[in-house]
């Protein structure tokens, strides 16, 4: 059995839940409050937090922090898909449909999108509707703005919500 362990880092948009295994980063999830952290020795714990402390500086574009994703194949597949939209970018869920081979599969794409249980890391903030709204978001659509205002501030470019 897998032992896990947490953390919390305390973001301009509220108190992140770090999870994670001996194998790297389970969860990353927003909570209403969090714990100050005592002694870490889980070092995917101590690397995220530091990665996203970097993050949040506009320091860090790409997370290399470990993953311990748990999900079915499908889920995975979008998951992977998302690691590839670029820092200051967006894409939809119907280009990601496409881009998994069945456009038919865009529901299917925004379940798997919002069952991302590893937040910010696996940018599911950067999928955006068809029409360049921004629809739902597990932690509200008021922290996705600021993700995306955010990345788009030190992406250096030209306008907000580029495309992928």
């Amino acid at each position: 059995m897998t032992e896990l362990q947490s953390a919390y880092f305390n973001s301009e948009i509220g108190w992140i839940k770090i999870t994670a295994s001996e194998n790297g980063i389970r969860k990353l999830e927003f909570e209403e409050s969090g714990t100050p952290n005592k002694k870490i020795v889980n070092p995917y714990l101590k690397e995220c937090l530091k990665e996203l402390g970097e993050y949040f500086e506009g320091k860090r574009k790409n997370f290399t922090v470990k993953l311990d994703r748990e999900g079915t194949k499908f889920q995975q597949r979008v998951w992977t898909y998302l690691l590839t939209i670029p820092f200051g970018k967006t894409t939809s869920y119907m280009n990601i449909a496409k881009a998994l081979g069945d456009e038919k599969s865009v529901r299917a794409v925004g379940t798997a999108n919002g069952q991302n249980n590893i937040a910010i890391i696996i940018p599911c903030h950067r999928v955006i509707g068809s029409n360049g709204s921004l629809t739902g978001y597990a932690y509200g659509v008021w922290r996705k703005d600021w993700l995306l205002k955010h990345e788009n501030e030190y992406s250096g470019a030209d306008k907000q919500l580029e495309i992928f």
